[in-house]
């Protein structure tokens, strides 16, 4: 059935014996992910999750064939990913010491409002040129 835009769907939530029943199905009769979709009205994408849940290996593995090269590309990106996680990190942590060094600042100097005290030290700061 197709929702008419704007219209919020319903979530629906499946019996984990019906889940299992859709599964043996298509084990069983090898029928179309699609087809079985559509006969009962499930949502893309939530068969291929059940099939991987419940399913004896029959459907829904997926092989993935690569290159050499492709796989050497997969651990740069990985080990990127790392790096930029760990400097996200870092990051994180000195504006945590930041804002503790501000809000100190501003109770040794009797300031009650940080940001009163961020706009008159940025208002004062002067440039080397």
């Amino acid at each position: 059935m197709r929702w008419p835009k704007g219209v919020v769907r319903p979530t629906v939530q499946y019996s984990e014996a019906f889940k299992i029943q859709i599964v043996g199905e298509l084990e069983r009769e090898l029928a179309p992910v699609e087809q079985v979709r559509r006969k009962y009205g499930i949502g893309v994408g939530v068969i291929q999750g059940w099939l991987a849940k419940y399913g004896h290996g029959m459907r829904g593995k997926i092989i993935r064939v690569q290159t050499p090269r492709e796989i050497d590309e997969l651990k740069k990106l990985k080990q990127r990913v790392k790096l930029l996680e760990k400097a996200l990190a870092d990051a994180n942590v000195e504006l945590a010491l930041e804002k503790a060094y501000t809000q100190l600042a501003c109770e040794q100097a009797g300031v009650q409002n940080v940001e009163e005290f961020k706009k008159k030290a940025a208002g004062k700061q002067r440039t080397l040129f």
